[in-house]
């Protein structure tokens, strides 16, 4: 181990300024002689200022793993990605300087894990390198940047397909006639637990409804399946639009329970995408999830505005009406079974996760881990059971309803 860990330290000292290719230049071998889970030390690690207003980082690591540290934009953050390490104690870690105003860390895709820590203004690293002996230890140093440096440097692209869950492990759609392929989307995941309220968070939550929904779904013998996580990972918002696709996916349903203080936030709500919320609370609730997916860091930004534009109206004008019928039907099926919905069930926003224009698509949040009524109903297996129901026969009967209306189209 002793030798690898020089290796790597090396390798990784080869970074330089920090961006990439020396640590995903390992060996797959070098990848399995280091597959142990690595363990954070807070209390022999710390976030500090480096002279005048730069920030020091020092992560002591139980051992040496494969790495990889860069800057992006929209907003400033660092991104450091290792290769399966346990941050279960970075809220331990010691933290003082006030440049870095928050640190998130968790899964980030099958066997990495990401720390993210946001800037107060662009920086770039000035060194980077892991010294290894006993365990390991990670030193990066920040420089303050100017906007133009900082930019052309966060601009720097990711490996291909290095955002991206194996797309390999969903299904793909059958040729001609056959079941409908259903894309169910548990929100949020690793780094990003989405909300969290008495030990629980709505990643763990979803998830578990999500297992329970893609079971009845097969039961039913209507359906083809894919998920867009099936562990605790993070799959960041546009992956997951591209992971529908790739599994041939008909429609996509994304599994939610948010906590939100604006607005009335109690009971079940169905979301369709619009370029304008339907009120502040659905505002509020899309902006949340980007900001989420920005903080878990995935930069967004690469949707300029009118590209954006054009994906609205291919939206409105290609599956607008049926992500209308869709809502429609969820909405009489979940009131069927006697689930409680918000007093407005059928809502709008821009939710990023909506935008794929040639996929019927709606947000289902169960409902709001902020409502001790909602998050009991959401922890009952009972009712999931109930909600599950519900929404299997409300895709069947859209489904039969937009079939039809397909076959009219074809007269």
């Amino acid at each position: 181990m002793g030798s690898l860990g020089r290796m790597t330290g090396a390798a990784l000292r080869a970074m330089g300024a920090g961006l990439l290719a020396a640590a995903l230049g390992l060996s797959a071998a070098a990848a399995q002689d280091l597959s142990g889970l690595a363990r954070l030390d807070p209390e022999r690690s710390g976030i500090t200022r480096s002279g005048w207003s730069g920030v020091g980082i020092e992560l002591q690591l139980s051992q040496p793993v494969p790495w990889r540290v860069r800057v992006m934009d929209a907003p400033p953050r660092l991104v450091m990605d290792f290769r399966e390490v346990d941050f279960g104690q970075v809220a331990a870690l010691p933290r003082t300087t006030d440049r870095v105003s928050e640190v998130r860390a968790g899964s980030f895709r099958p066997g990495w894990s990401r720390l993210v820590m946001a800037l107060d203004g662009p920086m770039l690293v000035e060194s980077a390198g892991m010294r290894t002996g006993e365990g390991a230890r990670v030193e990066v140093r920040l420089r303050d940047a100017g906007a133009a440096e900082f930019a052309a440097r966060a601009a720097t692209p990711e490996p291909p397909g290095w955002a991206l869950p194996r797309p390999a492990d969903l299904p793909r759609r059958a040729q001609g006639a056959g079941p409908l392929t259903v894309v169910l989307d548990p929100g949020h995941g690793g780094i990003d637990p989405g909300a969290e309220r008495g030990g629980f968070s709505e990643a763990h939550l979803m998830l578990t409804l999500a297992r329970e929904l893609k079971e009845a779904l097969l039961r039913d013998g209507t359906f083809r399946v894919a998920v867009t996580r099936e562990e605790d990972v993070f799959v960041p918002l546009e992956a997951r639009i591209t992971l529908a696709r790739e599994a041939g996916g008909q429609v996509f349903v994304s599994l939610h329970a948010d906590a939100i203080a604006e607005g009335e936030a109690v009971g079940a709500t169905l979301y369709t995408l619009a370029e304008e919320a339907s009120d502040a609370a659905a505002a509020a609730l899309a902006e949340r999830h980007d900001r989420d997916d920005l903080l878990a860091g995935v930069d967004l930004t690469g949707h300029d505005d009118l590209v954006a534009g054009v994906l609205m109206d291919l939206a409105r004008t290609e599956t607008g009406p049926r992500n209308e019928r869709l809502a429609l039907a969820l909405e009489a099926a979940i009131k069927e079974q006697g689930i409680a919905m918000h007093r407005h069930p059928r809502q709008a926003a821009g939710f990023s996760v909506l935008k794929s224009p040639d996929m019927p698509s709606i947000l289902v949040e169960t409902g709001f881990m902020s409502s001790d009524a909602d998050l009991a109903r959401l922890r009952d297996p009972v009712w999931r059971a109930r909600m599950v129901a519900a929404l299997v026969g409300g895709l069947k009967a859209w489904a039969r309803e937009d079939a039809a209306l397909k076959g009219m189209l074809r007269r």
